[in-house]
């Protein structure tokens, strides 16, 4: 039997989403919660699993449309029922503007009738519009695109029913392609070679995820006073305790001894001791978290996410290592969801990971306080006996809201994080 498949909720206060690549293609056998497509919403990229196993009987919208939470986008045949179908589907194959055709079985024969080929494009020779045509239809995210850039979707239907994003691009690029004056200027001969076009340039919509981060980006500057203080961290022991305990660590735990996990842990000692870094301001009024949900900063399939590692500071190093790999693996397949998303009081975000030896990280709104860690590199260091050796230094930027956090007070935060990396037998003993 027919088994919708429709967009799933998608957190609250999410209404509409777009669709993205169709990871199944129509006819194909698919497994029961294998994904079958991505939807991408707001704040993150979710793949949609098939409720049933069986095959992809037909995709009702298409990649880059717009659609509502519960519509439904394609019809499966559930396993065991597809052979059933055809001949279910068989009677109705009569012409004719009265026949309905069935849900299941469209044909070509029944798609609305092309143009004339010979009648023009957009209005006809006394100015009035072609009735010959017929409607032209575009899905709502295409009709959006074109309106956003001034282009009439009706006059690109010629030959087609249906106008697609591919038209609408390739319109805008025509429009931004330099147009000759009517009086050429007096200036010097341009240097030989061809003359640069539009086609040098590529105009492509902004993802619902992509307008989001940039706009939570800009709020976050915008209603936030963000400082960023600075350290710099010894990690020889953190490095000497890995290769010591890191073997029996996976041994036991099935997952490596990473950084991250000292990371959170002295994140968690340096919020106890100042708690209004893990505060946030709500109107006029000031709320103080008394639990430690700690974002971690991991990109995903379609871009940097932050999924949340619950009440981290009841989490063993060998539990939180467990949560994030389970975290980042959801963002790599687009399988993270709004509540793995939302609630987080502290972020941490990794640019060492890529190279970054120092940088100033961005609020995550509402939030007072991110730590950003960068790469580990071997520098001359002066020790305290007035010798100088070569030691694994880490750059880390404490990025905060000035209008709740001090100065004093963010600067005694990260000496604190400082200090428990540096002497890691202190997490351990929670001293």
């Amino acid at each position: 039997m027919p088994i919708e498949l429709r967009v799933p909720s998608l957190g609250e206060s999410i209404t509409q989403a777009t669709i993205g690549a169709w990871l199944k293609k129509e006819g194909e056998a698919v497994a029961t919660d294998e994904p079958v497509v991505e939807v991408e919403s707001e704040k993150a990229t979710v793949a949609v699993p098939a409720p049933v196993a069986g095959v992809l009987a037909r995709v009702l919208v298409q990649s880059g449309a717009t659609v509502n939470v519960g519509d439904v986008i394609a019809v499966l045949e559930e396993k065991g029922t597809a052979a059933v179908a055809t001949p279910a589907a068989a009677p109705a194959p009569v012409a004719g503007p009265s026949t309905q055709a069935p849900a299941a079985a469209p044909t070509p024969s029944v798609a609305p009738p092309s143009p004339p080929t010979a009648a023009p494009r957009g209005d006809g020779a006394n100015g009035a519009p072609a009735p010959a045509r017929g409607p032209v239809r575009a899905p709502p995210s295409v009709r959006r695109l074109a309106a956003e850039h001034g282009v009439d979707a009706a006059s690109l239907g010629a030959g087609a029913p249906v106008v697609r994003r591919e038209d609408v691009e390739r319109a805008i690029v025509a429009r931004q392609a330099p147009v000759a004056p009517l009086r050429a200027p007096v200036q010097a001969p341009p240097p030989a070679g061809p003359v640069p076009t539009g086609d040098r340039e590529r105009v492509m919509p902004m993802t619902p995820l992509r307008r989001t981060v940039a706009r939570r980006l800009l709020e976050a500057q915008q209603n936030a006073a963000i400082l960023t203080t600075f350290n710099e961290i010894d990690m020889s022991k953190v490095i000497a305790l890995r290769e010591k305990h890191g073997e029996p660590f996976l041994a036991k735990h099935g997952v490596k001894l990473g950084f991250m996990s000292f990371f959170v842990k002295a994140s968690i000692e340096a919020l106890r001791a100042f708690p209004v870094v893990n505060a946030e301001i709500r109107g006029d009024a000031i709320v103080y978290k008394d639990h430690y949900d700690v974002g971690v900063a991991v990109g995903g399939g379609k871009g940097l996410v932050v999924p949340v590692i619950r009440d981290a500071d009841r989490l063993s190093f060998g539990e939180i290592e467990k949560t994030m790999g389970a975290l980042a693996k959801k963002a790599r397949e687009n399988r993270i969801t709004m509540q793995d998303l939302e609630g987080g009081t502290f972020t941490i975000s990794n640019g060492g990971i890529y190279g970054s030896l120092l940088s100033t990280p961005i609020l995550n709104p509402p939030q007072s306080g991110i730590l950003g860690l960068h790469k580990i590199e071997k520098r001359p260091v002066a020790l305290a006996d007035d010798t100088v050796a070569v030691r694994p230094m880490m750059y880390v930027a404490l990025s905060y809201d000035h209008r709740l956090v001090d100065g004093r007070e963010a600067v005694s935060f990260l000496v604190r994080v400082k200090e428990c990396v540096e002497d890691p037998e202190r997490l351990m003993l929670e001293i």
